[in-house]
């Protein structure tokens, strides 16, 4: 968005939201300008001619690194000012091998901060900082001369351009017939002293000034147009933006930037949090969802749990599994050999012991292996400790086996 100085205040050009188009609000200060932005940095502050220096030099052509450093001595030499007190800028109008033509722009600091106060103190640095002057004379005479004739505030603004940029202005105390007859002579006069032709400038009147058309004609003897406010004025390169105040603008960017980042970082967290809490919720409501559940099956829990009770308690009595002449016929079809012998055999509701003997340590743990693999033993888990060794060197046992 663009904030240009009008006839009675400023002009702020806005690109409309929602369809794109620009638009053009008109605010009798910068202060009721600056309380509409409400906080926008993305503003370009188009200085009135009353608040610059404006200047055309005719410098030797050098090299370009050179260039920048001779316009500035040159300056230097014709400011009012001290150097560190004014930020200027260029721009070059002809380049020859003979000579360059420079138009040089300067704004002394304090004026500006005088000015920009309202923005300032909003916390609204501008991202450039140009003159409105060469802004209609990009817009309408980007090439050739041209003479711009417009109000700024309570005086009428003279500019000359050359090929879009301005090497000369005037403020007129007038705008009355009596007084652009005595002062318009006057400002050409100026300019041609200055080295600058006016004879076959374009004359650009504002629409504004239209009942004074007929005035300028005759006072130029040649045809003008009419020309109103730029929506949006086109783009220069002249930025009088103050060190300082590009350090504090880059200072703000660097802090909306992170105010942002930790906006989105704080939504998150809070989105996490949220997701969390659901989450919680939703446990906690399939817990109490579980637990009624569990609640409500409680009496068939409980009865399938007395039932397997009591299966387990008269399993040896009607399981074929725990009948003592099928563990005792599945015991002898595990023996390995004739020379595995059983001693002794007990069982009782919840548990079997076999003592034997076997000719040798080996057949022994032979026997206990095929004990645990035969599946007419399974209802049981056998165990056996190391066997005893006998003088004869046979191996005496003892398997013992409890219900799974």
């Amino acid at each position: 968005m663009f904030l240009l100085p009008a006839a009675h205040g400023w002009n702020l050009v806005r690109k409309a939201a929602h369809n794109g188009a620009w638009d053009v609000r008109a605010f009798a200060s910068l202060d009721e300008t600056a309380a509409v932005l409400n906080g926008d940095t993305d503003v370009v502050l188009g200085l009135p001619v009353n608040a610059i220096l404006a200047q055309r030099l005719r410098l030797p052509t050098v090299e370009a690194s050179e260039f920048s450093e001779i316009v500035r001595i040159q300056v230097e030499k014709t400011l009012p000012y001290p150097p560190e007190e004014v930020t200027t800028d260029f721009e070059v109008i002809d380049q020859t091998e003979e000579g360059s033509t420079v138009s040089v722009i300067a704004v002394h600091n304090e004026k500006l901060s005088e000015l920009a106060a309202p923005l300032v103190s909003r916390g609204i640095i501008p991202s450039q900082v140009t003159v409105y002057a060469a802004q209609r004379a990009t817009t309408h005479a980007a090439t050739g001369r041209a003479l711009l004739i417009y109000p700024e505030a309570e005086s009428l603004v003279c500019a000359i351009s050359e090929q879009g940029k301005v090497g000369f202005t005037r403020s007129l105390d007038g705008k009355d017939a009596t007084h652009l007859r005595r002062d318009l002579p006057q400002v050409t006069l100026s300019a041609q002293l200055q080295g600058i032709d006016t004879s076959d400038s374009a004359v650009l009147l504002d629409e504004s000034l239209f009942e004074s058309r007929e005035t300028v004609q005759a006072l130029f003897a040649k045809s003008l147009d009419l020309i109103a406010v730029e929506a949006p004025p086109a783009v220069t390169k002249l930025n009088l933006l103050p060190d300082s105040w590009r350090q504090r603008r880059a200072n703000l960017v660097t802090q909306a930037r992170w105010k942002k980042r930790l906006l989105w970082a704080g939504g998150a967290y809070g989105a996490l949090l949220l997701l969390f809490g659901s989450y919680v919720l939703l446990l906690r409501l399939e817990a109490g969802r579980l637990d009624r559940r569990v609640e409500r099956d409680a009496p068939k829990t409980e009865f399938i749990r007395t039932t397997e009770a009591k299966w387990k308690a008269l399993a040896p009595a009607i399981d074929p599994n725990y009948y003592p002449i099928e563990v005792l016929l599945g015991i002898f079809e595990s023996l390995p050999s004739p020379d595995v012998q059983i001693t002794q055999f007990n069982q009782s509701a919840r548990q079997i012991s076999v003592d034997g003997e076997a000719k040798s340590a080996a057949q022994a743990y032979e026997f206990a292996d095929k004990v645990k693999k035969n599946p007419a033993l399974k209802a049981f888990q056998f165990e056996m400790a190391a066997p005893r060794i006998l003088p004869n060197e046979h191996a005496q046992f003892r398997l013992e086996g409890k219900p799974r």
